[in-house]
Formats: structure tokens, C-alpha cells, sequence
């Protein structure tokens, strides 16, 4: 719990170098999880009378690789338990582990975000430096983490990139909850982040999904002169048992806050900010006047 009475999400970890990466040092439930797999592994190989060295040649994979997978020092990719799975003849025992090693791979800020998201009746988000994280095109997001200086190794990307991608699932078309809104500065529809057809490719997307009945989408013009929330994005999460939660994160510091107090003034702020933006049929019509002149 901080000073200022929020609970902290740790920052981001490295990740380890080839085929498998290695679990953040101090997440011990990702730590848990691949151990767990490790076992398995371990179990069905002996069961089979394979040393490690052999089941390594047998899947292509070095013996350094299999022991650091069974001691759960790294995750294995999905290739990996496939061609286990088949070659120890486990039945799609190993194989079958695959969601909770891909999970397991997540920075842990992003599993415990899409925790909360999954609890969540409505998500209520301002941003006004790139298009919201939920929304965003597979390639747009992947301009946003190599942006970043000094730079994420390509491991990290690819981690962060599905940790992403995972919590895009809960902006489904085929369900009412949780109900959306988004706002968003001009500036996000205008920043060319990962070029002009990459950009052009993302307001195409906030185009489509602005037009879901569950989700609605306004624009705050930079023309406005009041903007009530100049000191940054956050999100607003309104949980199923009544509670509400704030997601904020800038620079390096990515916190929750549940602090009564905060959040009523962040609950207000948001009030505000809408009230201040375009309807949402208006900031749809204004989305594509954006993207004729792009």
C-alpha cells in the first residue's frame, strides 16, 4: 500500500533469451504455475524411461532447454508441449497446459488488470496520448511498446503484445457486460504511432467498435478549452459486488487505487470529461472525418 493509499502493481520484468523465457523473480504465482508444468514434464518423461537429453534430441530442443523447463525456470512455447506431449505419449496431458503457461508468461500487472476487467460490470477509461489499450489494432499496439526508450528486447514485446491481445477478449460483441466508454483526447487520433497506414488501420477499428451497443466512444476536440483531466488517462472499473477500482499508470508506475476518497474524485473527473467531449454519434462522425484527412 503507498503513501497516498493506493495498492501498487509491480513494474515489469526482464524476460529471459531463446525458446523459453523465464518467470519475473519476484511473481510467485507465475513461479508456481511453471513448476507445476515442469512436474508434469518430469513425470510423464521418466514414466517413459527418457532421460532429458533424450527428449530433448527427440523434440528438437537442447537438454539444457528441458531441464530449465521441469525445474519451471522457464516457459516452455507451445511447440515445445506439443511435441512433448506426442513424443511421452501423454494424451494431451502436456499439451493441454498450454493456457496456463501462455498466462503464466504475462507481466503479472496485466494478468491481475484483466482479473479486474473480468469482474468488472463497467470499464470507464480517458486517454490523451494513444488510443486505449483495449481498442488498439495488433500492429498499433506493437508501435506503442517499441516506442518505448530505453527499448523493450524483442522477448518483451512479444510478452507484452499477448498479455494485450489476452485482454482484448472481454470487448466482445456477443455480450452486453461489462458496458464501455471510452474518452479520448484528439491528440490519440492524430499521433501517426507505427506510421499513416497504421493509424489509418486503427481508426478504421475504433470506427467499428465505437458502433457496438455495448461500447460508446467520445471525443474530446482539442479545440475544447476546458479539460478536466489534463493531469492524465485512468480507468474506472465498477466491480459486480458494488466496489470501484482505478487503474492509473504513466512513466514507470502502474498502480490500482482503492482509496474511497480518490476514487470519488476520480469518479467526478470522469463525469466531467465526458460532459465535455463529443456525443458519442457526433465523436464517431468526427473519428472519420480524422481518418479522410489521414
Amino acid at each position: 500500500m503507498g503513501t497516498d493509499g493506493t495498492r501498487r502493481c509491480p513494474r515489469v520484468g526482464a524476460t529471459g533469451q531463446g525458446d523459453a523465457e523465464q518467470p519475473q523473480a519476484d511473481d510467485e504465482e507465475s513461479t508456481a504455475v511453471l513448476r507445476t508444468v515442469g512436474k508434469v514434464i518430469k513425470m510423464c518423461r521418466e514414466r517413459k524411461g527418457l532421460t532429458q537429453a533424450e527428449l530433448g534430441t527427440a523434440i528438437r530442443y537442447s537438454e539444457e532447454q528441458v531441464s530449465s523447463v521441469e525445474r519451471g525456470r522457464r516457459a516452455p512455447k507451445p511447440q515445445f508441449l506439443e511435441a512433448a506431449d506426442e513424443v511421452l505419449g501423454a494424451g494431451g496431458l502436456i499439451a493441454g497446459l498450454q493456457r496456463d503457461v501462455e498466462e503464466a508468461r504475462y507481466p503479472k500487472k496485466v494478468r491481475d488488470l484483466k482479473k479486474l476487467e473480468g469482474e468488472a460490470v463497467e470499464i470507464c477509461a480517458y486517454d490523451n496520448s494513444v488510443v486505449n489499450g483495449l481498442l488498439q489494432t495488433e500492429e498499433y499496439l506493437r508501435a506503442v511498446f517499441r516506442s518505448r526508450r530505453p527499448a523493450f528486447p524483442e522477448e518483451e514485446v512479444e510478452r507484452l503484445v499477448a498479455g494485450r491481445l489476452a485482454r482484448q477478449k472481454i470487448v466482445d460483441v456477443s455480450r452486453m457486460i461489462p458496458a464501455f466508454s471510452f474518452v479520448h483526447d484528439e491528440a490519440t487520433l492524430r499521433r501517426r504511432v507505427g506510421g499513416r497506414m497504421v493509424l489509418r488501420r486503427q481508426l478504421e477499428r475504433l470506427l467499428e467498435i465505437g458502433r457496438m451497443r455495448n461500447v460508446e466512444i467520445q471525443v474530446l476536440p482539442l479545440d475544447r478549452e476546458d479539460n478536466a483531466s489534463l493531469g492524465g488517462p485512468f480507468t474506472l472499473l465498477r466491480l459486480r459486488e458494488g466496489n470501484t477500482v482505478v487503474h492509473n499508470e504513466v512513466q514507470r508506475t502502474s498502480r490500482l487505487i482503492s482509496d474511497r476518497q480518490e476514487i470519488q474524485i476520480l469518479e467526478l473527473r470522469y463525469g466531467i470529461i465526458r460532459a465535455q467531449a463529443l456525443p458519442p454519434q457526433e465523436s464517431l462522425t468526427f473519428i472519420e472525418k480524422v481518418l479522410g484527412e489521414t
